[in-house]
């Protein structure tokens, strides 16, 4: 079939969308030389006419046509809305493997949404007569062949560091004017979620770059038109004649404004014009941490790890478990609804009814499941877990309703709500909601469904701000234990810091009041993360959490840190561990163990340890026999060797060291072979070899000879 052929033939027809579109798309695979999807396969495995829910029920199916691997089609009649057929593709999309295109049409128009995970979202749309050109087809023709081609080059981390760039600008911009941080923090996240809000449609006819660009040569009048804008979104309200929905969330608590200069509203207006929908919150706090306050590191604050990483431990803890706890609800709905299909009359109905009230069941664990990061920062791990719990509720939505249209429960019930936060910086915890925001109104908006409203933004109190370690009980004018609020699991990547540096980095008061509090527990120079394992064993103990996942450092198995581990296992299984993972903590590379253990009162048939299967796995992260029960030896009574202890980052790479030792002699006459010297320790003989140098300076140096 020529181009011109198809288009007057498809140009005259006026037929209704269930008539017309298989044989439109018949026609498409003629016009571009390809197989039709039952001559291509007539069993429909990868090639399908109508794929998605079983027929049993009368329900239709999940796409027009899907091809495994490429796409997922839906039809709609001429001049029909398009957005509402690529709004029911984004619901079903998760059911269909998640198909890297989703194409939407109306027999006059097409439209190819990119849909591969982690990059900015493309669409490209054309129309019909569009298809005489050669560069049209082949685009077309990509789509079944080869849709890689039309994978978007910028991923969502680039456009997101684009952005933090702009803002890290104006931040301290902000800071050298001598405004405080935490004021700068504040005001820029609102200008942040202004420009998401109006990329999702949120805030009407993109506004406030308008209102940027208006005040591009009169920037004293920004501060009485973003005061405006901040008090219409508190409550809902007008800016001029823009409606201005109620987005409350205490982000807008206020119509506090920050002066700018030209500058500023320059860098705001380059930021303004990015994809603000495509933003990936995961990194927003590293990010803007390092623009308002470049120099400062603090373990306490927001960190950046990539998604990969924090998925395992999301991954052990949360997925996995539940969608094995689904297999066991569905295996049940299967068998109440094969009793149906086989009864009458009143055993029938109890039948129907038993696959209802397992599938409510089912919804209600899900809706009531609570996820606690008890070091939040930024927010990352909980932001990725909130998507791991829509995901799992939205896939099983639909595997129900494969199995009976009668279940279908389409929009989702689990949000923000279901996960919570402590942390002790107040603007990584307001970033955390942010994150958190962001998240489910991504989601949705990906999905299908409306983001919801009055109000936009949920307060998030469940996000708290303060010490998960300590608190002062005014009433017994004393420190104690802090309380952590009820949860399934807890997940996080607790404070980076050694026993021997807490005085030094927290300070003499704090340290110890930490370790008072803990007396008897833990020893004094255990390390800060090792609180967080403790108070993890007496909740999984007493108060019924199931499973919990932590990033530790990768000392957590030896010495002072090895009894709370041992004392873990009492309560808990580990059953999922990486005991020398590579990590980022505040920008440097460093080498962690990541712990996943579970309540004894939790299946744990399948243990993995640095991702292999094993038949247990012990407190000091091995697999056989268990020798932290070994006793000690007599013959060290008495006896003790400290060993080698760096007093100063003075370590370096064996590449590093090679290079030194490779380079000509220093102007001081001297080789730097005469100050490096390899380091072996334990675990380079047991373990992984670290293949580290030290620079070791001769006993008596002045610091001005070395």
């Amino acid at each position: 079939m020529t181009p011109a052929e198809f288009i007057s033939k498809w140009r005259a027809v006026d037929l209704k969308e269930r008539t017309a579109s298989q044989s439109h798309f018949n026609d498409i695979c003629r016009l571009l030389d390809i197989e039709d999807p039952i001559t291509a396969d007539p069993k429909g495995d990868w090639f399908t006419f109508e794929k998605g829910a079983s027929k049993t029920g009368g329900g239709e199916g999940w796409a027009d046509v899907w091809r495994k691997e490429c796409f997922a089609w839906e039809y709609k009649g001429k001049k029909k809305d398009l957005d509402r057929a690529f709004a029911q593709l984004q619901q079903y999309a998760i059911a269909l493997d998640n198909p890297p295109l989703l194409i939407v049409s109306d027999m006059d128009r097409f439209r190819i949404h990119t849909n591969w995970t982690n990059t900015v979202q493309e669409v490209h749309e054309f129309a019909l007569d569009d298809l005489l050109g050669g560069a049209t087809r082949d685009l077309l023709r990509n789509c079944f062949l080869d849709p890689e081609r039309l994978k978007p080059a910028k991923t969502r981390q680039m456009l997101t560091e684009e952005a933090a760039e702009e803002f890290s600008q104006l931040a301290q911009r902000l800071r050298a004017r001598g405004h405080e941080a935490h004021a700068v923090a504040h005001f820029v996240n609102r200008l942040v979620f202004c420009m998401f809000a109006e990329d999702v449609g949120l805030l009407p006819n993109h506004m406030f770059q308008r209102m940027l660009e208006i005040n591009r040569t009169s920037p004293t009048s920004f501060v009485e038109d973003a005061a405006s804008l901040f008090t219409a979104m508190k409550s809902g309200g007008k800016v001029g004649f823009e409606k201005v929905e109620w987005f409350n969330g205490g982000l807008f608590d206020d119509d506090s404004v920050l002066p700018l200069e030209r500058d500023d509203i320059e860098n705001l207006i380059t930021a303004a014009k990015l994809f603000w929908d495509e933003i990936d919150p995961s990194i927003l706090g590293t990010l803007f941490e390092r623009g308002l306050d470049p120099d400062k590191r603090s373990q306490l604050g927001a960190h950046y790890t990539d998604r990969d990483k924090i998925m395992q431990i999301v991954e052990p803890v949360i997925i996995r478990p539940l969608m094995a706890e689904w297999e066991t609800v569905r295996a049940k709905i299967e068998e109440a609804l094969a009793k149906a299909e086989k009864a009458t009359g009143g055993a029938k109905t109890r039948a129907e009814t038993e696959a209802k009230r397992l599938q409510a069941e089912w919804h209600e664990r899900l809706r009531n499941f609570r996820v606690l990061d008890p070091a939040c920062g930024s927010g990352n791990f909980l932001y990725l877990s909130l998507l791991a719990l829509k995901d799992i509720e939205h896939r099983t939505n639909l595997e129900a309703e494969a199995l009976s249209p009668a279940l279908a429960a389409r929009f989702p019930s689990s949000g923000p709500e279901n996960v919570l936060g402590i942390e002790i910086n107040p603007y990584a915890a307001e970033l955390a909601r942010i994150s958190v925001w962001i998240g489910e109104i991504q989601w949705m908006r990906r999905n299908g469904f409306e983001a919801a409203k009055n109000p936009i933004l949920k307060p998030l109190d469940n996000i708290e701000n303060r010490d998960a370690i300590v608190a002062f009980n005014e009433e017994a004018n004393q420190w104690e234990e802090a309380a952590w609020p009820a949860a399934n699991v807890i997940v996080g990547n607790p404070p980076f810091l050694g026993g021997k540096s807490m005085r030094r980095t927290l300070g003499d008061q704090a340290t110890s009041t930490i370790r008072a509090v803990y007396q008897g527990r833990l020893a004094a120079f255990s390390d800060l993360v090792c609180y967080w394992f403790e108070k993890a064993r007496v909740l999984m103990a007493s108060e019924g959490v199931e499973r919990c996942g932590f990033v530790a450092t990768k000392a957590i198995a030896k010495n002072a840190n090895l009894p709370v581990l041992v004392r873990l296992s009492d309560v808990a299984t580990f059953y999922d561990a990486w005991q020398n993972e590579p990590w980022v903590v505040d920008g440097a590379a460093v080498r962690v163990s990541l712990i996943c253990f579970a309540s004894k009162h939790q299946e744990t048939s399948s243990l993995r340890l640095n991702g292999e299967f094993v038949g247990n796995i012990n407190p000091n992260l091995t697999s056989g026999l268990d020798t932290t029960k070994v006793a000690r030896l007599n013959e060290n009574i008495g006896s003790v060797f400290i060993g080698v202890q760096l007093s100063g980052p003075l370590t370096v790479s064996r590449e590093t060291a090679i290079e030194w030792i490779r380079s000509p002699e220093n102007p001081n006459r001297k080789a730097n072979s005469a100050i490096l010297s390899p380091y072996v320790g334990t675990e380079d003989i047991v373990g992984r070899p670290s293949e580290q140098f030290y620079i070791d300076f001769p006993s008596g140096l002045s610091e001005a000879e070395a």
